[in-house]
């Protein structure tokens, strides 16, 4: 499943299996997102060569991105989410109104029942 794997992440496995000779195809998620958007092999045959290599790539991978997050809050580089609310105030104050304008329409009826 590709769903939420990020594009680097999904462009790398499908040069994996390329470099393997591991013939592929995929399915998109949709032009809503309701499809099951996916890598699926043409051999079932290398079903097990293929999961050998993903999982030493994931393995891989954890360990170069655990890395460059460690490096980046060694350098003091790594943006939080109290560096994202100072970089766009704005933005959390838009979320905030949709957030409580959606629990107030909710609420609302329940709490008009016991007039």
């Amino acid at each position: 499943m590709l769903r939420g794997v990020p594009d680097d992440e999904s462009e790398e496995i499908r040069e994996l299996l390329n470099a393997h000779d591991i013939a592929f195809y995929e399915t998109p998620a949709g032009n809503w997102g309701v499809s099951a958007p996916a890598i699926w092999l043409n051999d079932e045959g290398q079903l097990q060569q293929a999961k050998r290599l993903i999982e030493q790539y994931q393995k891989e991978r954890l360990a170069r991105v655990r890395a460059e997050y460690e490096q980046l809050k060694r350098d003091g580089k790594n943006r939080t989410v109290f560096d994202q609310i100072k970089d766009d105030p704005v933005r959390l104050i838009g979320y905030l109104i949709v957030i409580l304008t959606v629990l107030y329409l909710s609420t609302k009826p329940f709490l008009d029942l016991g007039k």
